[in-house]
């Protein structure tokens, strides 16, 4: 049997100039530039730390260039400290030798009450300020290169039993932020390490000096820019322990995202063990132990 062609519905003249209006509307409204972020993309970029599964410490912390002995650990529990800071991976850590280190270590200090905030010290800006880590400033492909050493940060914490919405704190050290050529370099590193730590189901966090570091990435976050980090860790010391008030932040990573270091090469002695350490106050996400 033959149907019959269905016959046509004449659309209505204002339906056409409303079919209209909005083909010129999503002509006329340009996508979004690469890398930027709106007014609810820049806050999220910088301060996704509420992510699901994270675990958050509010206390005193310590970090020292290796990781101490299980023994010291145990005896620093003698302390006000609650928290300790471990360079486990990068090119540009001051002790690459961390004969403690270990997944068994991180585990036992976890069991033994300590939160573990992971350091990494990768590559440095190329206008960074300590002659000893000039032979680790960031190359000619900063975007490359961040989004390498971001996955070698997220393989290390793997493999020392730390699991996803873990922190993993990019260590950059103090830089020349007024010459903008490097800044620029500097904070695509930085940009690129977040985004790929971020796709792998981890934190970022920043840890730099206040005054440069700390300053370039929070104008960063108030000119918009995404892919900042969630954390940060910023260092000021011969100042009293405080988490908030800092001139070189302002609103952002409020609610568990800070971190201050409030003075460094302290030796103090817990339990019969003496150390070295750098002294922090913290209200942050700390490693995921032994979760996958």
């Amino acid at each position: 049997m033959r149907l019959e062609p269905r016959k046509r519905k004449r659309i209505p003249g204002y339906a056409l100039h409303l079919l209209s209006a909005l083909v010129v509307l999503i002509v006329l409204v340009p996508a979004p530039a690469a890398g930027a972020a709106g007014a609810s993309g820049a806050a999220g970029a910088a301060g996704a730390a509420g992510a699901a599964g994270a675990v958050h410490f509010s206390g005193w912390a310590f970090d020292t260039c290796t990781a101490p002995p299980a023994a010291t650990m145990r005896s620093w529990l003698s302390s006000r400290y609650r928290a300790v800071g471990v360079y486990y991976a990068g090119r540009g850590r001051g002790c690459v030798r961390q004969p403690y280190l270990s997944r068994r270590w991180v585990t036992q200090v976890h069991r033994m009450g300590w939160q573990v905030l992971p350091v990494f010290v990768g590559s440095q800006s190329p206008c960074v300020g300590a002659e000893h880590k000039r032979n680790v400033r960031i190359g000619r492909d900063p975007w490359r290169q961040g989004a390498s050493e971001a996955r070698e940060a997220v393989h290390r914490a793997r493999a020392l039993g730390m699991g996803r919405a873990s922190p993993l704190y990019l260590d950059l050290e103090a830089y020349d932020t007024g010459n903008r050529r490097c800044a620029d370099t500097t904070l695509t590193f930085v940009r690129s390490w977040n985004r790929q730590v971020r796709r792998s189901g981890y934190l970022p966090g920043f840890y730099s000096s206040a005054d440069s570091g700390v300053a370039h990435i929070e104008r960063a976050r108030r000119a918009g820019i995404g892919d900042l980090p969630s954390v940060i860790w910023f260092a000021r010391w011969h100042t009293a322990p405080a988490l908030h008030g800092e001139r070189a932040l302002t609103d952002g990573w409020q609610g568990h995202r800070r971190i201050h270091q409030y003075a460094g090469n302290v030796a103090e002695t817990h339990g019969g063990r003496r150390l070295v350490v750098d002294r922090s106050k913290a209200d942050a996400p700390v490693a995921r132990v032994g979760k996958p």
